[in-house]
Formats: structure tokens, C-alpha cells, sequence
């Protein structure tokens, strides 16, 4: 019968751990799924934000004495800037493992690590979903906490004021030039890419907004065009519409009942710009991980008192960053 002594065993390190909750399968989230933003790990916890022309950038560390990064001429401002702790507690009972015996080849430490990977699929849940929350915050310029506080504002910080098109689509007949505001689009975010190079430009919208879009009167032959076509391509969705040089998807993620992408608005970015979304990931506040590059996910386990189990942490502390800011234009159904 298993016994909470297995907890000794290497199957349980830090370093175990947490590479047990990487590999489980991450919760659905569409821009952590998507690839659009850079990863990787630093050995700090907090990171220098540099402005320098019309982009930001991570200012990485360097030990006392050692060679800085190299920047260009030109005007420069540096904001410090904190990684977010984000926390998961959890708990085995002595009870939970008590109930469990080792079975034909499985042995006592694999059957009590499949108890304990159900218990970090719950928490990995929790992370991913706040980490897509965040995701989100910084393609529209502000990460949010939680409770709807503000962790970083990327256009007050900078003193950059972003740039909102209104399409007037908030009912069929409003003979709104749909085409005009979305050339309109295409055109801020050229101008504010000051000739970067890209391969197009994508826009997350909420689903009132799709709706509103596709149901417009003067796009419904084009949007029935569209779905008349879909047979043709290697994926058949609904939720997503190309017109005058911008792919619109439906973003409907969120959380009890509120949508992520608030309703009758969207974010539209340009796509092929590396580096332009990035996730640096801080180390977590242990003492085998001081001054290491961080990782995304973090666990550890200690024993409870008087033997009642063993409670563990899980944890990510990621710094969410958008490089151009200034390139993502908002959307709005209203009329100006």
C-alpha cells in the first residue's frame, strides 16, 4: 500500500514536477495555441522595458562589470517593469493515498503520480486560462490582474494613445463603407509600422461584432461568396472571414460570462513580424531556481504537519509584452 514516503522519492522534485505539469496538455486558449507570441525565460525579476523610436523592447540583465546590451542612437526611455506571480496551491491527503494499492506492473510511486497529475491538470487549467487573460491584455494594450486592475498599460506608460476605427455597422441598413474602414485599418497600421515588412493583418473580434460585420447589407454577397468557397479550403469555419486584405476571427474566450474581447469591439495587428508579442518568464520564488532563466511552469510539494499529506504549488510568473503597441488599431461597431 502506498505511503506518504513515496513523496522522497525523485518522481516528486522540483525539477519532476514541474516538468509533469509542462507536459500536460494545455486548457484551449486561441492565442496560446497560435504561436503568436515569442517564449523564453529570464534570470530576473524584473526587466527594463526600453522605448527607442516607435517600438519597446526587454532590456535583458547583465552582471556588474559585464557588457550591456547595445542600443541604437535615439531617443530612449526605460521603465522598469515586474513579472506577475501567479500561484495555484494544492493539496494529496493522507487518505487519497491511502486508498491507493500498486496493480499488476504499476508500481506504488506511478499509481500515486497519476493521483497527483489530476490534481496539476486542475491547477495547469487555472494558469494557462490567466496566461491567455493576459495574452489578450497585451494585444489590446492593457494586462489586466484578476480583479480588472491594471498590471501594465502599455500606451500610458509610453505616452502612446491608440488609434480606434469606428465601422457604424450596429444595424444592417446603416450604409456603412465597410471596405473603407477596413482599408482605413490597413492604412494606420502601415503608417505606424513605418515601413516594417509583414505578410498581413488579422483582427480578433468579439461575436456580436462578426455578426454585425457579415450581416451588414452591403457584405452579405461577399460574405455568401465566402462561405460558398469554404468547401475549397482546408479548413471549414465559420468563424472566420477575409475581406479587403483582413482576416476577422471570432474571439470568444472569457470567463463567467465575460467575453475576453468585450462586445462590439475588436484588435486588429499585423502578422509576420517576429518578436513583436513576447512572454518572458521570470523564476520562480524558491531557492534552487535563484538567478535561473525562467520556465513557464513551476511545481513543488512539501509535507503537511503531523503527516496529514503533502500540499503543493504550482506557479508562472510571465511578463507579457507588445512590442508595437501602436500597431494595433481597436474596432468598434459604433459610429463615430
Amino acid at each position: 500500500m502506498a505511503t506518504l514516503d513515496i513523496f522522497q522519492n525523485d518522481a516528486f522534485s522540483l525539477s519532476s514536477l514541474s516538468q509533469t505539469i509542462t507536459d500536460l496538455p494545455r486548457v484551449p486558449t486561441k492565442l496560446g495555441s497560435s504561436g503568436l507570441f515569442q517564449e523564453y525565460g529570464i534570470n530576473s525579476l524584473v526587466m527594463m522595458i526600453e522605448r527607442q523610436g516607435s517600438s519597446l523592447k526587454l532590456v535583458p540583465t547583465a552582471p556588474r562589470g559585464g557588457v550591456g546590451d547595445v542600443a541604437a542612437l535615439g531617443p530612449r526611455k526605460l521603465i522598469p517593469v515586474a513579472g506577475v506571480h501567479l500561484p495555484q496551491r494544492g493539496s494529496v491527503l493522507a487518505d487519497e493515498v491511502q486508498g491507493i494499492r500498486a496493480f499488476g506492473s504499476e508500481t506504488e510511486v506511478d499509481a500515486v503520480s497519476t493521483l497527483v497529475k489530476r490534481k496539476l491538470k486542475s491547477m495547469k487549467d487555472n494558469i494557462d486560462l490567466t496566461l491567455e487573460y493576459q495574452r489578450i491584455g497585451a494585444l489590446k494594450g492593457q494586462v489586466l490582474d484578476a480583479d480588472g486592475s491594471v498590471l501594465i498599460d502599455m500606451y500610458s506608460t509610453f505616452g502612446m494613445t491608440q488609434l480606434t476605427e469606428f465601422f457604424n455597422i450596429a444595424t444592417a441598413s446603416s450604409g456603412a463603407d465597410v471596405k473603407a474602414s477596413s482599408r482605413a485599418v490597413s492604412r494606420k497600421i502601415r503608417t505606424a509600422l513605418g515601413g516594417r515588412a509583414f505578410t498581413g493583418i488579422r483582427a480578433e473580434v468579439s461575436e456580436d461584432f462578426f455578426d454585425k460585420l457579415t450581416g451588414n447589407n452591403d457584405l452579405k454577397t461577399a460574405w455568401k461568396d465566402w462561405q460558398a468557397g469554404q468547401y475549397l479550403r482546408e479548413q471549414q469555419n465559420e468563424d472566420n472571414f477575409s475581406f479587403a486584405g483582413i482576416t476577422y476571427s471570432v474571439y470568444g474566450g472569457g470567463t463567467d460570462g465575460a467575453d475576453f474581447i468585450a462586445s462590439g469591439t475588436g484588435y486588429a495587428y499585423p502578422v509576420g513580424l517576429p518578436g513583436m508579442f513576447q512572454t518572458a518568464y521570470c523564476p520562480a520564488d524558491y531557492m534552487e531556481t535563484v538567478n535561473t532563466n525562467g520556465i513557464p511552469y513551476y511545481v513543488k510539494q512539501e509535507a503537511m504537519a503531523f503527516g496529514k499529506g503533502i500540499s503543493m504549488e504550482a506557479q508562472s510568473n510571465p511578463l507579457m509584452l507588445n512590442t508595437l503597441p501602436e500597431v494595433v488599431i481597436k474596432l468598434s461597431a459604433a459610429a463615430s
